[in-house]
């Protein structure tokens, strides 16, 4: 434990020394400088400091404020070393942070006791700030570990909804990619832009139970058919909720809210406006756009330019406008995802509409 001494004097420099090294593991570091000590102090953090009150250039009270004055020192014990016992002084000392006094001469017992005491305190301190560290890095493992689940449990899950739907291909990268962009572009925390982008591909869930006959239909679905088709995001919410953690709370969310409409006509719950999730208005533009440019057994895909227009002429009606201008600033992006996640060749019938 490094203990500094600051003092003009060199036999009291010589005398104090000596006795810091009687403390075990105690390594006393002389200063006959003021300014010395300052820019040593500046760059390193010892365990305590011994500050002489009348020296040149600075006295005691100026080192004592300079020290404190720096953060990595706030918590350093300082004793001031001073034949003045005037109350005034001692008062100012302990306003300005001095945590011990001295008086000289110096009585050699008092000086080992008082600093073998106050690097005890100090030992003491660092294990705790020690054993704070471990345990806040444990909390944080934990908490990785946790999140790192939750991800896994998602993948697993929007996988098994693709193996029930396997010509979307890679629908769930893309959109989920498309969703994070338009974030982005709204400006979203980085946090949050992640966490839509993990939660997105769970957006369908719910269609493990809806009937192959219905699901992989190639044509368009009848009025009853619609009506089976269209329980997927309560059958999916009913899946994810009652979760704690909060990807698959938003999960949850974007199963059962990204087939509402900005103007209330979607469904389940016929939400208006930003009744509707954020997140649940950001997927419906990223699952809409995807549905529209890929080959589906019921369509033949849009040209990326039609499916564009076809955004922005539901503006405020289907879509979100302040998240159809955040798709429209993303375009450059939006079409880099497209080309970075071909489906393989296909060729369907087209029927003119998405579900």
């Amino acid at each position: 434990m490094q203990v500094v001494i600051v003092d003009d004097d060199p036999s009291t420099l010589f005398i104090t020394s000596a006795v810091i090294r009687r403390i075990d593991d105690a390594e006393p570091i002389g200063m006959g400088s003021p300014l010395e000590a300052l820019d040593w102090l500046a760059v390193n953090t010892p365990d305590l400091i011994l500050i002489d009150h009348v020296m040149p250039d600075l006295d005691g009270m100026d080192v004592l404020e300079r020290v404190r004055a720096q953060r990595h020192l706030a918590d350093v014990p300082v004793v001031m070393i001073t034949a003045d016992t005037s109350v005034k002084l001692r008062v100012a000392a302990l306003e300005s942070g001095c945590t011990d006094f001295l008086t000289k001469p110096i009585i050699v017992p008092e000086l080992l006791a008082r600093a073998q005491n106050l690097l005890r305190l100090r030992l003491g301190q660092r294990m705790m700030r020690d054993q704070a560290a471990i345990l806040r890095s444990r909390v944080e493992e934990a908490t990785a570990q946790l999140r790192q689940q939750a991800q896994e449990l998602v993948a697993r899950l929007a996988r098994a909804a693709e193996y029930r739907d396997p010509e979307t291909g890679l629908h769930i990268e893309r959109m989920a990619c498309y969703s994070r962009v338009i974030a982005e572009s709204l400006g979203l925390d980085p946090d949050d832009c992640a966490r839509l982008a993990e939660a997105a591909p769970m957006h369908d869930i719910g269609k493990i139970g809806i009937p192959d006959a219905i699901l992989l239909k190639p044509g368009r679905l009848t009025d009853s058919e619609m009506r089976v088709m269209r329980e997927h995001p309560v059958i999916g919410h009913a899946v994810l909720q009652g979760s704690e953690h909060p990807l698959i709370c938003e999960a949850a969310e974007i199963a059962l809210g990204h087939h509402e409409k900005y103007d209330g006509t979607g469904y389940p719950k016929g939400l208006r406006g930003e009744e509707i999730p954020l997140a649940c208005r950001i997927v419906a533009i990223a699952d809409v756009f995807d549905a529209l440019t890929t080959a589906r057994p019921y369509k033949m895909p849009w040209p990326l330019d039609t499916a564009k227009a076809y955004i922005v002429e539901h503006s405020g009606s289907h879509f979100d406008p302040a998240c159809v201008d955040a798709f429209l600033r993303a375009w450059t992006s939006i079409l880099a995802i497209h080309d970075a996640h071909p489906d393989p060749d296909f060729t369907g019938t087209d029927a003119g509409a998405f579900r």
